[in-house]
């Protein structure tokens, strides 16, 4: 089953929807992921093309708060526990206030944005936007029933949507089926990677001694310390790796309160394998597109993704990848193996082999930025115009 996406080439025009359109994005917070980051540039490009446009928090939390643009005004329903409750009225109030045109949904699996449209009886236009394989995603929760409710959940009331966007051909397919809908009926638009800003931050200078010229190699992961990451599967490639030539592993991100057990595990794992000193895992990192920019190679290692987001980014600072071939995202991204190795999930063998290949034999570094235009602000920007400015126009005949 293929689905087309556009490629845009264009920059994003107002013309096809009007000047005092209003639009709000809905999140529960601001913490350190990769949806929450891909609606910010999303705000920020809207709200450039003066767009009025709010950015609607259950609760003003997180890593990300700092990047919220001047131009953008934040809403915060104050959500207390439980929170899908309270979120759900605060959203009511809110749309029965402000009316904006559009509501764009992210990271909301029970569907808060259509039943606040709902209980608040206005003609807000609701987009859900799907950032993950949910299907894995719910298998992956500790507690199979919670992941039955919510695949149900998502089957009864996605429907109920105006529009749906999946950030990926893998998690529209994976969607039609979690809820029971046609395929084509579900737009796919790629994520918003490339950006001025993440171009001017890839060339900041690193101050880190690992980079410094004539060192070995640096491998790079970049992701939350979470099981769907599988950084314990790159830790035992970079074993392999480390037999045949010299090189050091790097993985920036930050633990997850909800699995905090990870890091600790990953750090008795580097040293049952007798890595220390030659493994790093610093924390979040602010900026880390220096690091990739001066990464020997980048990894995703992950079981599942939506898109994979750091494959893009690091593509796009022109380093050489490999991911593994998880639903959904990398393959796309990589078109299939054309820019970059994939391999098996969990195969750290497979995952070692990759990498040495790699570091001998790097992808040409313009092939690379060239690739990741696709995933540029202004080619996303434009085609969220065009779904919306269709929804908008659709209701005015």
């Amino acid at each position: 089953m293929n689905l087309t996406v556009k490629p845009f080439h264009q920059s994003p025009t107002i013309n096809s929807i009007q000047k005092n359109t209003s639009i709000s994005i809905l999140l529960p917070n601001l913490d350190g992921g990769g949806a929450e980051l891909v609606m910010l540039r999303l705000a920020r490009g809207l709200a450039n093309l003066g767009i009025k446009v709010d950015l609607v928090l259950a609760r003003t939390e997180g890593a990300y708060l700092t990047k919220v643009p001047a131009n953008v005004r934040m809403v915060d329903l104050k959500s207390k526990s439980p929170v899908i409750l309270f979120k759900t009225f605060a959203l009511r109030r809110y749309l029965q206030q402000q009316q904006p045109d559009i509501l764009l949904s992210a990271l909301d699996i029970v569907s808060a944005g259509t039943w606040a449209k709902l209980l608040a009886g206005v003609d807000t236009r609701v987009v859900m936007c799907v950032h993950t394989n949910l299907s894995q995603q719910f298998r992956d929760k500790p507690d199979v029933f919670v992941g039955r409710v919510r695949a149900t959940l998502v089957r009864w009331f996605y429907p109920w949507a105006d529009a749906i966007i999946a950030v990926s051909q893998g998690v529209a397919q994976d969607l039609a089926c979690v809820a029971g809908l046609q395929v084509q009926n579900i737009q796919v638009i790629y994520n918003p990677v490339v950006t001025p800003e993440v171009l001017k931050q890839a060339k900041e200078p690193l101050n880190h001694p690992w980079f410094a010229p004539g060192e070995p190699p640096v491998i790079l992961g970049v992701g939350r310390l979470v099981r769907q990451k599988d950084f314990a599967t790159l830790v035992r490639a970079f074993a392999l790796v480390r037999q045949r030539c010299a090189a050091r592993l790097m993985i920036l991100g930050d633990v997850d309160k909800r699995e905090p057990a990870i890091k600790p595990q990953l750090e008795a794992l580097v040293q049952q394998l007798g890595l220390e000193g030659e493994v790093a895992l610093p924390g979040f990192v602010e900026n880390p597109y220096p690091y990739m920019a001066q990464a020997g190679v980048f990894v995703l290692s992950s079981i599942y993704e939506g898109f994979g987001n750091v494959v893009a980014e690091a593509i796009a600072t022109g380093t050489s990848v490999v991911a593994t071939n998880c639903e959904s995202g990398p393959a796309e991204i990589l078109e299939n193996g054309k820019y970059g190795k994939l391999v098996a999930v969990g195969d750290a063998t497979a995952l070692a082999e990759a990498i040495v290949t790699t570091l001998r034999n790097p992808t040409n570094p313009e092939i690379l930025r060239q690739r990741s235009q696709v995933f540029s602000m202004d080619s996303v920007v434009a085609q969220y115009l065009e779904v919306l400015s269709n929804l908008i126009n659709h209701e005015h005949h």
